[in-house]
């Protein structure tokens, strides 16, 4: 692919995956309370989603479900009041998701349970679907063979997305480790729940 464009390419989508939204909020909550070794489980699936998000953005599937939001709406909807649900067991310190007291508890969430979570949040994010069907076509050069070009791009995508994601997880764990330091765990956890609450309702109302 022309280095020129990869120029712009590059520093264009970085921007994109690092400014604040829900991925990235849901990474910084589950490196707060997983850390960020288990996190990584999210991360996959998140990133199996915005791949998926980005092909079907260069087919010209997403020009679809944009012109028709009704298909999404259910979607958003349930997968909003998981996320919703989620955050309001955190502040109550209970739910698989919450710091308890034993290291041991925490292990409980299962690695299907966060992968899933990462992908139906990538793939229900009206916002990634728009960034994607604006930003990535213009990238796509007609004249040449399209699978090497989406191989380049999407590989490109999802590890912008994966470092994202790791400086926000890793800022989560960060603050995870000073509060219990305090052994402040209740506040941490109602910290971690509003966030998740914020992601829920976002997700939902966006």
């Amino acid at each position: 692919m022309n280095l020129a464009l990869l120029s712009v390419f590059v520093p264009t989508f970085f921007f994109v995956s690092i400014t604040p939204g829900m991925c990235m909020t849901l990474a910084m909550t589950l490196g707060i309370t997983l850390g960020v070794r288990r996190t990584l489980w999210m991360m996959w699936g998140e990133m199996l989603g915005v791949a998926l998000v980005a092909l079907l953005a260069v087919l010209g599937v997403a020009a679809v479900l944009l012109a028709y939001p009704g298909f999404f709406q259910v979607f958003k909807w349930v997968g909003g009041a998981y996320l919703f649900y989620v955050g309001v067991q955190m502040w109550r310190s209970r739910g698989r998701m919450a710091i308890p007291e034993s290291s041991a508890v925490r292990q409980t969430v299962s690695a299907w349970q966060l992968f899933v979570q990462g992908f139906v949040t990538a793939v229900a994010n009206p916002k990634g679907w728009a960034f994607h069907v604006a930003l990535l076509p213009p990238f796509i050069n007609q004249q040449q063979a399209l699978i090497p070009q989406l191989v380049v791009l999407l590989g490109i995508i999802v590890l912008l997305e994966l470092i994202c994601m790791l400086i926000y997880a890793g800022g989560g764990k960060a603050l995870r480790l000073f509060l219990q330091h305090t052994s402040n765990v209740r506040l941490l956890n109602r910290f971690a729940g509003s966030l998740m609450i914020g992601v829920g309702l976002w997700l939902a109302f966006l």
